[in-house]
């Protein structure tokens, strides 16, 4: 679990990549430039924890790639305190970027092996949710909704209504909604039924898991 200077450098090389891709949110660089990447990977790839490309890890999924993980997140415009529900925990790096923004986080995991491991590995590392769930995150958390912006790791085939209902009011859902490639789609909630949609380029991402026991 060492962080060693070599590590740092590269990280700086990696927030130099990704700004130059267009992302200009100075917290969300500062978040990218100081979590440890490489400690979410097999210690056998850490050569490739920072180029900026997505990796796989267990249970058929994959680590997003930094630049998707930060337009993601620039996307959410999250501010300290805000309640933001993560759809796919994953590895948890996405998780820890929303925490180091001093998100309230809460995050649902489809994959019991992926599920376990995040939990205990976070808190190891000093990132703490408010709460690591497992189960389906097609149906949002109704009990702790509503969320100031909802994020989707993972492709979804369709908008899951439960995470519109979810959201407060002006609040924010980031989804890539496709089969094969998705389109990153936003969606801001201006009233009780009312929601500006916009869409913003194509990603690819592993598929959102729905109702896999």
């Amino acid at each position: 679990m060492k962080d060693t200077f070599k590590h740092k450098g590269l990280r700086q090389q990696l927030v130099n990549t990704i700004k130059k891709k267009g992302i200009k949110d100075k917290k969300v660089l500062a978040a990218i430039g100081k979590i440890p990447r490489h400690l979410f990977m097999d210690s056998g790839f850490i050569d490739h924890a920072y180029q900026d490309k997505a990796f796989p890890i267990a249970a058929d999924q994959t680590i997003s790639q930094p630049y998707t993980v930060a337009y993601q997140t620039e996307l959410l415009q999250v501010q300290k305190g805000d309640k933001v529900l993560e759809i796919g925990t994953g590895s948890g790096y996405q998780a820890a970027v929303l925490i180091e923004l001093g998100a309230k986080l809460y995050s649902i995991e489809r994959q019991q092996e992926l599920f376990k491991k995040t939990n205990k590995f976070l808190p190891k590392i000093g990132y703490v949710a408010k709460k690591l769930i497992f189960g389906d995150g097609y149906k949002g958390l109704p009990k702790e909704a509503p969320f100031d912006s909802i994020i989707v790791t993972a492709g979804a085939p369709f908008v899951p209504k439960p995470l519109l209902e979810q959201l407060k009011i002006g609040g924010r859902l980031v989804i890539p909604v496709g089969e094969d490639v998705q389109v990153m789609t936003l969606y801001i909630r201006k009233g009780e039924k009312e929601f500006e949609k916009h869409e913003l380029g194509e990603f690819r991402f592993v598929p959102l898991l729905e109702n896999k026991t």
